[in-house]
């Protein structure tokens, strides 16, 4: 199995930044892909940003804003968020996706770090 640790969430004013980061501990992965979704009460957990091998997608409403990448030894992944604004306020999950078969993965996630945009 894998744990997942985030850390960087907070309260921030709107148009401020934070920085997101999360590491993967366990054996030896095979990750197919690394990536952040946020979540509101009541609503369902919605994809923020994703990197992969085969490139990197966002959210519409992050465009321009977040950046997402991975460390050299592809152990951690980071979402740097700028101009941050009231609507980005959730709670924040780290996800991994690790090959697990040929031709399946499972999905990992974090325990979830909350991110507050207010005045």
């Amino acid at each position: 199995q894998v744990q997942l640790v985030e850390s960087g969430g907070g309260l921030v004013q709107p148009g401020g930044s934070l920085r997101l980061s999360c590491a993967a501990s366990g054996s030896a992965l095979s990750v197919d892909a690394m990536g952040w979704y946020r979540q509101v009460p009541g609503k369902q957990r919605e994809l923020v940003a994703t990197i992969s091998s085969s490139g990197i997608n966002y959210a519409d409403s992050v465009k321009g804003r977040f950046t997402i990448a991975r460390d050299n030894a592809k152990n951690t992944v980071n979402l740097q968020m700028n101009n941050l604004k009231p609507e980005d306020t959730a709670v924040y999950y780290c996800n991994v996706v690790v090959r697990v078969w040929a031709t399946r993965s499972t999905d990992y996630w974090g325990q979830g770090t909350q991110v507050t945009v207010s005045s």
